[in-house]
């Protein structure tokens, strides 16, 4: 809800809105409510709340009257040019424009299929019911006569089209499937399929008629539908309307061209694509229903995610509690300061796994990318998941570069506090002052023009190493080094037991300074500024560490069905798997 300063400037700066009334109608479902001093308007999926005088329910109730009579013209003739009142009302119209509460004739025809719900929600509600009108839809079903085909049937019938029957469809466990499939006027289809079953219940993404299948076959698998035994009965009525309801609402939207219902509420605007598919994914123990990302339904390549938004919603789809192939790194009860942790299980019962980085959110990205490379590697330490080509690279060469033999004159104690680094200076000093923890830390140069630097943090007293880094300079590396340490440390206090323990060096800086714009004053003290500033060095660090070490990577091929499907989701999410021909291990 949003509040609004209701203003009556002058009539040369405020758009008449009100001459232009007679050609638009209210939306069903709009309604009022009277405020001391203003007005609270809400239309199907928006409000607004208009402030400033307590004579706009009045206003209110001239425009709605107008409105529903057809009596605009009249309303614009009796109200003076230049008045205040004239502005006030073109000032309430506007609003209502803005909010999506008018809708702008043609209307359908009366007897237009599902003509109300396309008033409601429609841009162009003529045209979309015309789009209805001309398409033929056919629903398949393994059981013509069960109650998921039935409901979509009748489903459909309220909505004011026929359905025809096709041949039903066979296969093991199909008994509670659909497909549904609309013919638009143009000859291009629109399919979506859909399943009903005690144990759970769903329904695809709008898509061609193969994408529908492969969805359907592919989410019966990731939810265990497939191998479940026939039901003694079937499924809940209300579950098996909602399901129908759900699927048919789905395939009305895409003939009619109205946004899908699971792209609502993605962050990306009413126009803004989402970043991934979406299923509807439905349960009757308890009763439940929602929407949940599927990045392997995506008909075509993803790109890789551009910014650290993007990389973050690709985090969630790929540990969605549902549809995910991964378990969800969380920070749950861990410590946020004075290093962010992020924990999961790691996969193949191999105890749980602890990620850390300056931020939770940066945490959370390598916790998932390590999680995942656990999981296609199985033991092998060759392979490297990253949020892009970019990304998986960056973690490759340093991995690569870290088993490089130091140069004759070997590693050299560093003065991080008189270094002129604020970076490695801050945190160097919470590991050594705040937490108290003897440590030494040393910097070498990996080539004679000093342009890629490793660092190493180790424990004054047995000399166990607790973190390594390599970066562009000498204080990016002693800063990461730092920051590895720290999160060993932290981690190890909280859990000695663990053995995945990872945190992210500058290869993640690219995607966090993306769409970032420092402020003026945020130099490389500041975090930002930093990240920005590493962010730019890392081409041509990879150019270094390239020749430096050789590295040959190739994309990973993986071996079985579940490899295959942990494989789909990364690439659905535009992330990249590399297998190289080195070993090396997360830092």
């Amino acid at each position: 809800m949003t509040a609004e300063p209701l203003d009556t400037p002058d009539t040369a700066e405020v758009p008449d809105a009100l001459e232009s009334l007679r050609h638009w109608r209210l939306r069903p479902g709009v309604s009022a409510s009277a405020l001391t001093h203003g007005l609270h308007l809400r239309g199907w999926s928006t409000s607004v709340t208009l402030e400033g005088s307590p004579a706009l329910p009045a206003l209110w109730r001239m425009v709605e009257e107008a409105l529903r009579t057809g009596g605009a013209g009249d309303l614009s003739a009796r109200t003076a040019a230049g008045t205040p009142l004239r502005a006030a009302l073109c000032t309430l119209i506007g609003q209502l424009h803005a909010h999506g509460m008018l809708v702008e004739d043609p209307a359908p025809p009366e007897d237009a299929p599902a003509r109300d719900w396309l008033l409601t929600v429609a841009a162009r509600p003529a045209g979309a019911a015309a789009a209805l009108a001309a398409a033929r839809v056919v629903v398949r079903a393994a059981d013509p006569d069960g109650a998921l085909a039935a409901a979509v049937v009748r489903a459909l019938a309220r909505a004011g089209l026929t359905a025809h029957r096709a041949e039903a469809v066979g296969g093991a466990g199909a008994g509670g499937r659909v497909l549904l499939r609309a013919t638009r006027a143009d000859g291009t289809e629109r399919a979506v399929g859909a399943a009903v079953h005690p144990d759970g219940a769903f329904v695809t993404p709008v898509g061609s008629r193969a994408r529908a299948e492969a969805d359907t076959a592919a989410l019966a698998e990731r939810l265990g539908l497939d191998k479940a035994p026939a039901p003694a009965a079937d499924p809940a009525p209300a579950l098996t309307a909602l399901v129908a309801g759900g699927a048919v609402q789905r395939l009305l939207c895409a003939v009619a061209g109205l946004p899908d219902p699971g792209s609502e509420g993605t962050g990306g605007g009413p126009d803004a694509p989402p970043r991934f598919p979406s299923v509807l994914v439905a349960g009757e123990r308890p009763p439940r229903s929602a929407y949940h990302p599927w990045p392997v339904g995506s008909p075509e390549p993803v790109a890789p995610p551009g910014t650290l938004a993007e990389a973050l919603a690709a985090v969630a789809a790929l540990g969605d509690e549902r549809l995910g192939v991964l378990a969800a790194p969380l920070t749950g009860i861990l410590p946020q300061l004075p290093v962010a942790l992020a924990g999961c299980a790691a996969p193949g019962g191999g105890g749980p796994l602890m990620a850390g980085a300056a931020r939770a959110d940066l945490a959370r990205l390598d916790a998932l990318c390590r999680a995942a490379e656990l999981r296609c590697g199985a033991g092998r330490s060759g392979v490297v998941v990253g949020a892009g080509p970019g990304h998986a690279l960056g973690r490759a060469l340093r991995r690569a570069a870290l088993r490089l033999p130091l140069p004759g004159t070997g590693a050299a104690p560093w003065d991080a506090y008189g270094s002129g680094h604020p970076q490695a200076r801050h945190w160097w000093g919470v590991l050594t002052r705040r937490l108290g923890v003897r440590a030494e830390l040393s910097v070498a140069p990996l080539d004679a023009d000093g342009t890629a630097y490793r660092a190493d943090v180790r424990g004054r007293a047995a000399g166990r190493l607790l973190g390594q880094a390599v970066e562009a300079t000498a204080g990016d590396a002693a800063a990461y080094a730092a920051l590895a340490a720290l999160v060993r440390v932290q981690a190890g206090e909280l859990d000695p037991t663990v053995r995945h323990i990872t945190s992210p060096g500058g290869e993640l800086c690219p995607l966090t300074a993306a769409g970032v714009v420092p402020a003026p004053w945020e130099d490389e003290r500041w975090a930002v500024g930093w990240w920005a500033g590493v962010a730019g060095r890392e081409a041509d660090l990879h150019a270094v560490l390239h020749g430096l070490t050789g590295l040959r990577t190739r994309p990973w091929e993986p071996d079985g069905p579940e490899a295959r499907a942990v494989l789909a989701a990364l690439r659905g999410c535009g992330f990249t798997v590399l297998d190289t021909d080195t070993e090396g291990g997360p830092r």
